[in-house]
C-alpha cells in the first residue's frame, strides 16, 4: 500500500476542490465484510491525473460521471483517475473488510452477551478501509452518510441520525469535514440521552456496560455539559454541529478521537470496578480535551500532517485547564496530574533520539508514514507545557483573544503554525513569531539550576540555564519551622535568563523551588541545601503542584544517573504515608514500581526494592483503615498486590473475597491479584479458567489471556508466544493482554530463547497487520526486563533492516533508548 506524500497531497489539492461524499454502508451482510459504496462530487481546476484512495477486500465497480474505469486498474490502495477540467462525479462499489485491530471499521462480538458492535476509526488512512475518498486533510467535503443495520440496532454518526424502513438509517448532512473526521458506530447500545444549550446530546455504551454507565452518567454529562458551557466563554464561535454525542466503544486503540459530533472513548472509561478520583479526574480531562477539539482540529483543522500539534497540544492544554476552570468542585487541581504523570511523558519522549520539535519543519513530515510517528509525549504533554507557558508570558486575555481570530479567519477551512502565530501576533504587540521560533521549532529539554550567594540576611538567586529557550518561572522560596514544616517565604516570577540576580532578604533560605507552580517545561536542579532540604522534607511542603514539581526532578535526576534509585525509594517510604494527594501516589509509586524495580535496579537489588516499595502500601494500609480515604486505600492495595513477592497474603485475599477493613475485591481487583500468583507460580489453569467464568466479559477475558501468558511454565510461554506471533487470530487487545503477561523479571531464565525471537518475529507482525499492531509490539512485546548489554546490542542490529516497518522501528528506537539508560542508571 502506497502511503501519500505531502509533495502528492498538495498537487492533489491544487487540482481538485472536493464538495460532497454520499456513503452507503450495508452492516447486514456478515461478521466478516461489510458492503460500502460512495459517491463524491467534485470540481477538477485543470485536465490532469490524480487517483482515490480505497483498501477494499473487492472493488466491484467504479464509475467516473457515468463511464466505468477499469477496477484491475487498481495499484495498492490507489485507483487512477484522468480528469478534465470541470464538474465530476465519482461512484465506486466495494466490499470492505472489518478489523479487530481497532482500525477502519472495528467490529467486536461482546463475550458477555454475545452481541455484536462496530464502529469506525479513520484517523490518518483508515477511511480508505470503509470507502473511496480522496484521503487528505485539506480536501473537506460535506459528508451524508445512510447506513442499513440489523434490527435491534441503533446508528450513530457526525449529524443527528433518523431510523427508516427496513432498518435503514440517515444521518443529517454534516458541514464542511476532513474525511478522517467521518465516524459511524452501530450496535445495540444503551443509551442516555439529555438536552442542553437546545442540542441533544447523549452518551453510549455497549449493553453489557449498562449499569455501569448508568450510575455514572449524572457525573459524565456535568462534566460534559459544564465544559461546553465554559467553552462558551472562551470561545467566540459556537459549537459547529448537530448534536454532541460521546460513545464509549470497545477495543479501542486511543484515549478518545475527535470525531465531530460524535466522540468515541475507549470503553475504558464506564468503570466496571471501583476507581479514584484521579482517574475520574483523567476521565473528565479526556472530555474536555475532544471537546476542544470541536474547535480546534474540526471546526480549523491542520493543511498537513506536520502541523499534528495543533490539534494535540491545543486540546492537552484546554483539556487540563477547563476542568479546572469548570469542573473544581469535583476536582480542584488537573495540573497536579499533568505535572506528575503527564509531563514525565513528554520529558522522557524529548530526550530520546525519536525527539523532533513540537512544531516541526514540513519537510520532516514527507508522508503519512512519518506524520504517524508524531503522535507521542511531544505532540501532546510538551505542547500542552509550551501553550502555558505561553499563557504565562503573553497573558490568557490575549491568548483567547488570538485564538478567537484564528477561529474566525479559518472556520471550517485549514490552517498552519504560520496562520496560527500570525492570528496570535495580531492580539498582542509582544514577539510571539520569536517566541515560535525558539520554543515549537526547537527539541531537547531546558535544565534549570538555583545559585544561591550571600551571607547574613542578603542572599542574591541566580538562575543559571542549560539550554536555549526563555522562561517565566514562579519560584518558590522556603524556610524551614521547627517542626520541620517547610513554610514558603516568598513566591516570584523570574524572567530567565536573567538582567540581573534575585536579591533575597532574610537568612539563607531552607529550599528555593525553580518553577515552583509549573508554568513552564524544564528539567531542575538543586542546590546542595535545597537537594537535601527537599529529600528530608517533601511531605512538609503545603503546595501539592510544588510537590510534583519536585518529584518530577528526583525522577529525571535518577533516569540521569545523578540520584540513586534506592534514594529515591528511600525518599518515597519517608513521605508518601503522608502525602494525601493521589494523583502525586500513583505517579510516584508507579515510577518505583514499573521502572526503579523492574529496571533500574539490578536482580539481586529488585528483592529489596520490591519490600520498600511494599512497606510503602502497607503504611497506607494501615493510616486508611478508618475506611475515610478510599482513594488512598485502592492506591494502597493495588501497589501491596503488584509488588508481593511471596503469594500468602494476596491468596488469602483472593479466598475471601475481601481485603481486611476493606474493599471488597471486584473484578479488576481480582484479575490483577490473579496475575501477580501467576507471576510468582502460585496459581494454575483450573484457577484462571474459574475466575474467566465467574467474569465472562471483555475485561475478563483480558485478564485470563494476560494470566495464562504470566505463568512459569514453558507449555504456557510457548502457548501466548504462538498465539501473539503466529496466528493474526488475537484481537488488538488480547494481543496486548497477552504480552503483558508474557514478559516478568522474576521469569527472566524461562523467557531468555525468546528475547532473540522477539525482532523477526515482531518485524513479521508488522508486515502483516499493519502499524497499529506493530505498535502494539513495540509497546507491550518488547523484552523491557532483559537489561543488559547483549539484548541492547542485538535490538540495535535490527534497526536497520528495511522490513521493519515505520511504527514498529520508532518504537524499537525508543525502546533501545530506555534501555540503554536503565543500563547506565544500573552502573552510574
Amino acid at each position: 500500500m502506497s502511503v501519500l506524500t505531502r509533495d502528492e497531497a498538495q498537487t492533489r489539492a491544487q487540482l481538485l476542490d472536493v464538495h460532497h461524499y454520499r456513503v452507503d454502508l450495508d452492516l447486514t451482510t456478515g461478521d466478516e465484510t461489510f458492503e460500502s459504496q460512495s459517491l463524491i462530487r467534485f470540481t477538477a481546476r485543470a485536465a490532469g491525473d490524480t487517483f482515490v484512495e480505497l483498501k477494499p477486500e473487492t472493488l466491484h465497480s467504479a464509475l467516473l460521471d457515468g463511464e466505468p474505469l477499469d477496477v484491475a486498474a487498481l495499484d495498492g490502495n490507489r485507483l487512477p483517475l484522468s480528469l478534465t477540467e470541470g464538474e465530476h462525479t465519482l461512484s465506486v462499489a466495494t466490499t470492505m473488510r472489518y478489523s479487530r485491530t481497532g482500525e477502519g471499521m472495528h467490529r467486536f462480538k461482546d463475550p458477555t452477551d454475545g452481541e455484536s458492535y462496530v464502529y469506525t476509526q479513520l484517523f490518518m488512512e483508515d477511511v480508505q478501509r470503509v470507502f473511496a475518498a480522496f484521503d487528505q486533510p485539506d480536501l473537506k467535503a460535506v459528508f451524508e452518510i445512510g447506513v442499513t443495520a440489523p434490527q435491534g440496532w441503533t446508528v450513530l454518526s457526525n449529524g443527528i441520525t433518523e431510523q427508516q424502513a427496513d432498518g435503514h438509517w440517515e444521518a443529517a448532512a454534516t458541514p464542511l469535514l476532513s474525511t478522517y473526521f467521518v465516524c459511524v458506530a452501530a450496535g445495540p447500545w444503551h443509551s442516555v440521552r439529555t438536552e442542553h444549550a437546545g442540542l441533544p446530546f447523549g452518551i453510549h455504551c455497549r449493553r453489557s456496560l449498562a449499569a455501569h454507565l448508568d450510575a455514572d452518567a449524572d457525573e459524565i454529562l456535568a462534566v460534559t455539559k459544564a465544559c461546553y458551557d465554559r467553552y462558551h466563554e472562551k470561545f467566540d464561535e459556537p459549537y459547529p454541529f448537530d448534536s454532541y454525542d460521546q460513545a464509549f466503544v470497545p477495543e479501542f486503540n486511543a484515549g478518545a478521537m475527535e470525531n465531530p459530533g460524535l466522540v468515541t472513548f475507549r470503553d475504558e472509561f464506564v468503570f466496571r470496578s471501583a476507581v479514584t478520583v484521579t482517574e475520574r479526574q483523567t476521565r473528565a480531562m479526556v472530555i474536555a480535551h475532544e471537546m476542544a477539539h470541536m474547535w480546534f482540529g474540526d471546526l480549523v483543522t491542520l493543511r498537513w500532517w506536520d502541523d499534528i500539534w495543533l490539534n494535540e497540544s491545543f486540546a492537552e492544554y484546554m483539556g487540563f485547564q477547563t476542568v479546572n476552570e469548570a469542573c473544581s468542585d469535583l476536582f480542584p487541581d488537573t495540573w497536579v496530574d499533568f505535572g506528575i504523570a503527564r509531563k514525565a511523558w513528554g520529558y522522557e519522549a524529548d530526550q530520546r533520539p525519536s525527539t523532533h520539535p513540537v512544531a516541526p519543519d514540513p519537510e520532516a513530515v514527507p508522508d503519512t508514514a512519518s506524520a504517524l510517528l508524531n503522535f507521542d509525549g511531544i505532540s501532546y504533554a510538551k505542547g500542552a507545557s509550551a501553550l502555558r507557558q505561553l499563557v504565562t508570558w503573553l497573558g490568557e486575555k490575549d491568548f483567547l483573544a488570538g485564538i478567537n481570530i484564528h477561529f474566525k479567519r479559518h472556520k471550517f477551512g485549514n490552517a498552519t503554525l504560520a496562520d496560527f502565530i500570525d492570528n496570535l501576533a495580531a492580539a498582542t504587540d509582544r514577539d510571539v513569531h520569536g517566541w515560535a521560533e525558539q520554543w515549537l521549532r526547537t527539541t531537547g529539554v531546558d535544565t534549570l539550576t538555583p545559585r544561591i550567594d550571600g551571607a547574613g540576611t542578603s542572599w542574591r538567586l541566580t538562575v543559571d540555564r542549560t539550554g536555549s529557550r526563555p522562561h517565566r518561572i514562579a519560584v518558590g522560596v522556603y524556610d524551614r519551622e521547627p517542626s520541620g514544616d517547610l513554610v514558603p517565604r516568598e513566591h516570584r516570577e523570574i524572567d530567565v535568563p536573567q538582567e540581573a540576580p534575585a536579591e533575597l532578604t532574610g537568612p539563607r533560605p531552607a529550599l528555593v523551588v525553580l518553577n515552583g507552580e509549573d508554568l513552564t517545561y524544564t528539567k531542575l536542579r538543586f542546590d546542595d541545601v535545597s537537594e537535601e532540604s527537599a529529600l528530608r522534607g517533601l511531605s512538609r511542603i503545603p503546595d501539592a503542584l510544588t510537590r510534583a514539581v519536585i518529584w518530577n526532578a528526583l525522577r529525571d535526576m535518577v533516569r540521569d544517573g545523578d540520584l540513586a534509585p534506592a534514594t529515591y525509594l528511600d525518599t518515597a517510604l519517608a513521605h508518601l504515608p503522608e502525602e494525601t494527594e493521589l494523583a502525586l501516589l500513583q505517579g510516584v509509586l508507579g515510577f518505583a514500581r514499573t521502572q526503579i524495580a523492574d529496571r533500574y535496579v539490578s536482580e539481586d537489588e529488585r528483592p529489596a526494592a520490591l519490600a520498600k516499595i511494599g512497606e510503602i502500601a502497607r503504611a497506607l494500609l494501615r493510616r486508611t483503615e478508618d475506611g475515610e480515604s478510599p482513594g488512598l486505600r485502592l492506591t494502597a492495595v493495588r501497589t501491596f498486590i503488584d509488588s508481593a513477592t511471596t503469594p500468602d497474603k494476596i491468596a488469602s485475599w483472593l479466598e475471601e473475597g475481601t481485603v481486611h477493613g476493606g474493599p471488597e475485591l471486584d473484578p479488576e481487583l481480582r484479575w490483577r491479584i490473579l496475575s501477580r500468583l501467576a507471576v510468582l507460580g502460585a496459581t494454575d489453569e483450573a484457577a484462571i479458567a474459574a475466575e474467566l467464568e465467574r467474569d465472562p466479559s471483555a475485561t475478563g477475558e483480558e485478564g485470563a489471556a494476560r494470566c495464562r501468558a504470566a505463568l512459569p511454565d514453558p507449555a504456557a510461554k510457548a502457548a501466548a508466544w504462538s498465539a501473539l506471533f503466529d496466528t493474526d487470530d488475537l484481537s488488538n487487545y488480547l494481543f496486548t493482554a497477552t504480552a503483558q503477561g508474557f514478559w516478568q523479571p522474576e521469569q527472566a531464565e524461562l523467557v531468555r530463547e525468546y528475547v532473540p525471537r522477539f525482532y523477526a518475529d515482531a518485524t513479521a507482525l508488522g508486515a502483516r497487520r499493519g502499524p497499529a499492531m506493530a505498535e502494539a509490539a513495540g509497546r507491550y512485546a518488547f523484552p523491557f526486563h532483559a537489561v543488559d548489554a547483549e539484548s541492547l546490542a542485538l535490538g540495535e542490529s535490527h534497526l536497520d533492516d528495511d522490513a521493519v516497518i515505520p511504527a514498529l522501528h520508532r518504537k524499537l528506537v525508543d525502546q533501545l533508548d530506555d534501555l540503554r539508560r536503565a543500563l547506565a542508571v544500573r552502573t552510574a
